[in-house]
């Protein structure tokens, strides 16, 4: 006996999975950058030692946190997940960064836990940002004929 898919359920299954891989990145990126919300809101001794480490305490403690809220809120978004996995990926960029420039993969004792964290959440928006190329495209080429006149 031969293991065989229709056509139409293969398309169907595929389309499935795609859509819940979509939503597991999108709902993962958002759900970590809120949790982190609390240690960074919360002046966490680790959070005021990272952003101490890199010269950004008090206000970038802050005003990544807002940020990272603003993401995750766009990424839950529909129509504005991509603007949310644009944020999210360049907030991500700015912490591999300073991990593997100043702090370190391993922070504190963590095992490295929070780069790993970034790292996810990074995956996670670029997965975002693939589902939504369409409309990155279509943005990027809109600035890019702008700055042509």
């Amino acid at each position: 006996m031969t293991f065989f898919i229709h056509p139409i359920r293969y398309f169907w299954l595929m389309e499935k999975i795609k859509t819940i891989l979509y939503w597991i990145a999108r709902i993962g990126a958002a759900i970590i950058m809120i949790q982190t919300l609390y240690f960074k809101f919360s002046a966490a001794e680790e959070s005021v030692y990272i952003f101490s480490t890199v010269g950004m305490e008090p206000w970038g403690r802050i005003g990544t946190g807002v940020f990272e809220l603003i993401a995750s809120v766009l990424i839950l978004i529909n129509a504005t997940a991509w603007l949310g996995a644009i944020l999210g990926l360049g907030l991500m960029a700015g912490a591999i960064f300073f991990h593997l420039t100043v702090l370190g993969i391993e922070v504190k004792g963590d095992g490295g836990y929070l780069f790993l964290l970034a790292l996810l959440v990074a995956v996670f928006c670029l997965i975002v940002l693939a589902f939504n190329r369409q409309r990155v495209t279509s943005l990027a080429t809109q600035i890019l004929n702008r700055k042509r006149n």
